[in-house]
């Protein structure tokens, strides 16, 4: 038991319960985050990254986006929503998304672009 108004505690719960593969039960803690704390891009890029496992790609956009609106320069929550992104076959959006990422300085974005934009 753990006072519901911890919110790393959550955080931390929704972290193991996605390496543990339990995708459903991890969105569910991060959603009790998220009440708690509704202004941490971590959650909210934890989530998109959980939503991208079960192929829920619109909602994993959904959290990146939210994601970056709170960390603009997390180049992270770029590179993952442009892989969802071109999961739905939208390359051009992926495209803006790694080139962003990689103007952040993910390295592997920038491969990316070069082979597939």
């Amino acid at each position: 038991s753990i006072d519901p108004n911890y919110y790393l505690a959550w955080l931390g719960i929704g972290n193991m319960k996605g390496n543990l593969e339990d995708y459903y039960g991890a969105i569910s803690v991060y959603n009790k985050a998220i009440k708690i704390n509704p202004n941490d891009a971590d959650v909210y890029f934890n989530l998109g990254w959980v939503k991208s496992k079960i192929k829920d790609n619109y909602g994993a956009i959904s959290d990146f986006t939210k994601a970056i609106e709170i960390e603009p320069n997390d180049q992270s929550s770029y590179f993952y929503r442009g892989f969802a992104k071109k999961t739905l076959g939208d390359i051009k959006g992926a495209c803006d998304d790694w080139r962003t990422a990689s103007s952040l300085g993910n390295t592997t974005t920038s491969k990316w672009v070069r082979d597939q934009c």
